[in-house]
């Protein structure tokens, strides 16, 4: 590598352990809030506590909510013949998330750093159509992006919701009416009350980590594979023989079916699942490791396996797969085999991005806190509501990483305080203005991200 990819290099991973950093202090004040504002715990007692669970949740989390970051643009667009187009596309990425982060966090608005990254992203694709010579639509990953936006725009309502159907069971089985009052000032709750919001607070944390963390995982992949993409394409410890063995399975097995029935569009993924195998198998022939195969040729390898098993993810979704059900199954693992080579991301990563995470969660908490203890409601947040939204949050980012979408934090817990509030009084125990700001924000976030990166881009692109 040249002295200045060297420089940009860092300069790259820079802005992603800044945005991580951002990340911390701007959502897991979310998770503290509560702890915080009820007295339960002392907030550098809190920060530290929540610090602490996000770097335990990014290194137990896995990488699949990363790879889906990384998959949301195509190889294509992200590993370009110039590495210079590639480093304008992460500098453009990143500076547009952090501005409008810090932005959001300086004003005491809980706005989604998920929303914030995936507009980032998307502003890129949409700036190809701008470029001469444009590959237009195919410079965003659509399907990725839609399953990714259902996560995004699903979590706010599932919170309000289900925050609401937790304040009822309360109600119902907890009859302590110093459960629902508001915190006295100065005053500790009593142990009861403190021990369930601290595991709330270790819960959000925990899986705020696992969910989020992940994100800032994804980013670094993205630079490493953009700048780097011989070095950083395939996992040396996997057997390259292994994914050869799942490749040639999966393709016996989808020899087996009914290609009449297909459509066009998954009769051309058909064929391309074949083409791309046979190029695999021909390339590791007699190989083991990755070391074995030629620098340039290693993104290759990845773009092969990439394409064989998206490209039969989508034909069994399509449904229109002649297989039985017991032969879908084993299927499915043969593909979760193959990622295996693509879908990783270094320990130093990982342990990067914690790292970034939990310091990031130690400071900066206190305009997001005021915010929801007192701001969303027309009375302050009580024990109860607290812990209904936590709750709510715990629940959907722990189901949301099990299914490997990304999904917002923010959202979930403070839309979890709304309709905790909600159930309380009603929509009259709202604060308009300040949930006017909130919405307002949530609802911006997408478009001036994609406007920001997207100009960033071709701004970067032209200098660069």
């Amino acid at each position: 590598m040249t002295t200045s990819l060297i420089i940009f290099l860092i300069i790259c991973l820079f802005l992603a352990c800044a945005f991580e950093f951002v990340n911390g202090f701007h959502d897991t004040a979310n998770a503290v809030a509560t702890v915080i504002y009820t007295n339960s715990m002392k907030p550098t007692t809190a920060v530290v506590y929540s610090g602490l669970l996000n770097f335990i949740g990014v290194m137990t989390g896995g990488i699949g909510v990363a790879m889906g970051i990384v998959n949301l643009l195509p190889m294509e667009v992200l590993v370009d013949s110039n590495v210079y187009h590639g480093i304008a596309m992460i500098l453009a990425l990143l500076l547009s998330a952090i501005i409008w982060n810090l932005g959001t966090w300086y004003f005491g608005l809980p706005a989604s750093s998920s929303h914030t990254l995936i507009g980032s992203i998307l502003g890129i694709g949409i700036a190809f159509y701008f470029l001469p010579g444009s590959v237009g639509g195919s410079a965003v990953n659509w399907d990725k992006a839609k399953d990714t936006g259902w996560a995004l725009l699903i979590s706010p309502f599932a919170g309000f919701a289900l925050a609401i159907v937790v304040m009822f069971i309360f109600k119902r089985f907890v009859k302590n009416d110093l459960f629902y009052k508001e915190p006295i000032p100065g005053k500790k709750p009593p142990i009861a009350i403190r021990m369930l919001l601290w595991s709330t607070c270790g819960l959000v944390s925990f899986f705020h980590g696992q969910n989020d963390g992940q994100k800032g995982v994804g980013l670094v992949m993205m630079i490493l594979i953009a700048i780097m993409p011989s070095y950083f394409s395939l996992d040396e410890s996997i057997n390259l023989q292994s994914i050869n063995v799942n490749v040639k399975t999966i393709t016996t097995m989808m020899a087996k079916a009914d290609t009449t029935i297909l459509s066009g569009k998954e009769k051309k993924i058909y064929a391309d699942i074949f083409n791309y195998s046979a190029h695999f198998s021909a390339e590791v022939g007699g190989k083991t490791r990755t070391e074995d195969i030629p620098v340039a040729n290693r993104f290759d390898l990845r773009r092969d396996i990439v394409k064989i098993t998206k490209g039969a993810e989508k034909i069994i979704a399509g449904g229109n797969l002649s297989l039985a059900l017991s032969e879908i199954k084993p299927l499915k693992k043969e593909i979760d085999g193959a990622k295996k080579l693509v879908e990783f991301a270094p320990s130093w990563v990982i342990i990067m991005i914690s790292v970034c995470l939990g310091l990031g969660t130690m400071i900066g908490w206190k305009r997001i806190v005021k915010t929801i203890g007192e701001k969303i409601g027309k009375q302050h947040m009580s024990y109860a509501q607290g812990a209904s939204a936590e709750i709510v949050a715990a629940i959907g980012i722990g189901v949301a990483t099990a299914y490997k979408a990304p999904v917002s934090t923010t959202h979930m817990l403070s839309s979890g305080i709304m309709g905790s509030m909600v159930a309380k009084k009603g929509l009259k125990n709202l604060q308009r203005s300040t949930i006017t700001n909130i919405l307002l924000a949530w609802l911006l976030t997408l478009p001036v991200t994609i406007i920001l990166s997207g100009g960033l881009f071709l701004l970067f692109r032209a200098i660069l």
